[in-house]
Parts: structure tokens; sequence; C-alpha cells
């Protein structure tokens, strides 16, 4: 005849083993909740970590481009479209923050190159009166910038004549073109210099 627990025993065992099951489930719910933690946790720095990288690489482009603008200090020359010689001076200035064009020769005009975080930018102060501000995108080989009309100071309506394109193709280290676009009532005109380093 097998042995039975008293009917006290009986108790305190069925107290045991239920209290083992609710403390059983209880640890699931908490290792599971824990671990669902982790892996948002895990999510959002990985999502960090692309937005982080995202932004240094453009940055890297935008810098890279300015360098190689800032490269083309110095003084340039090419024959204007008139035949007559037309000077271009190319100057790094604020501390290395900004690059300055002045083209000499008729109505002398300044624009003025810098960073803004991860864009290039460029004003361009125009004989028209008017200072469109454009932006800058790179080709694949670095060696062609182009400004894009983004917005402009003094422009009286969107129809107004200004400059709206600029396209930079670097040949070699002493010979560029430059490419203007303005822009008129709908109607583009444009004017390519080329351009032999002077000094």
């Amino acid at each position: 005849m097998g042995l039975r627990p008293a009917h006290g025993d009986e108790k305190e065992l069925l107290r045991f083993e239920l209290g083992m099951t609710f403390d059983g489930a209880r640890y699931n719910r908490q290792f599971q909740t824990g671990e669902t933690k982790v892996k948002s946790v895990r999510m959002l720095f990985a999502f960090i970590l692309v937005l982080a990288t995202s932004a240094a690489f453009a940055e890297t482009d935008a810098q890279r481009s300015f360098d190689q603008l800032k490269s083309l200090a110095g003084t340039w020359e090419a024959k204007g479209p008139d035949g007559k010689m037309v000077e271009v001076d190319y100057r790094v200035t604020s501390g290395g923050s900004t690059l300055m064009s002045e083209i000499k020769g008729g109505e002398d005009m300044i624009s003025m190159f810098h960073l803004d975080n991860s864009r290039l930018l460029m004003t361009h102060y125009c004989g028209a009166g008017n200072q469109p501000r454009m932006q800058a995108s790179a080709s694949p080989d670095g060696k062609t910038v182009t400004f894009d009309f983004l917005d402009a100071t003094n422009l009286a309506n969107p129809e107004t004549g200004h400059m709206r394109r600029l396209v930079i193709s670097m040949l070699d280290p002493n010979h560029h073109t430059e490419k203007w676009t303005f822009s008129d009532h709908g109607q583009e005109m444009s004017e390519v210099f080329d351009l032999r380093r002077k000094n």
C-alpha cells in the first residue's frame, strides 16, 4: 500500500505547484517584454546610425565639391562673346569658409560660395540688381559642379531676369569652363567662359 501525503501536505503541495506555475508565467511575460524592449532599442539605434551615416555622406560630398572649387583660387582669363578678354579672380576668404569669385569686364559681378551644413550654396550678386542663391550638385567624378536656382533677394517676381544656373567644369588644374544661364520671362540664354589660369 503506497504512502499518501497528509491532507494538509496535499494543500501545501498544490499551493507550491500553483505558485511555481504563476511565477513561471510572470517570468515568461517579463522576459518577453524585456526582449521586445531590447529589440526596439536595437532597431532605433540602427535607424539613428543610418540617418547619421547618410548625413555624413552628404556633408562629405558638399565638402569635397567646395574643396575642389577652392583649388580655383587665382586669376583666370577668357575671351568674352564680344571678343574682349574677361578676367575672373577667385579668392578664398573668411578663414577658408568662403570662396569669392569676381568677374571683371563690363559689369563687375561677384559670387560667394560657402557651405551650409550638408549643402554647398552660392550667392550671385548680379549686374541685373538681384541676388540669386543656388544650391550645388556634383557629377559622379566630382569634376563638374552644377548650381541650380534656389531663391533670390531683390527679385520682383520669378519672371524677372535673373541668373538661373551655373555649371563649372574643371578640366585640369589650369583650365576650367563656366556656363552661366540667365532666365528672363521664361526665355533662357547661356554664355560659356573657357577660362585659362593666368596666375
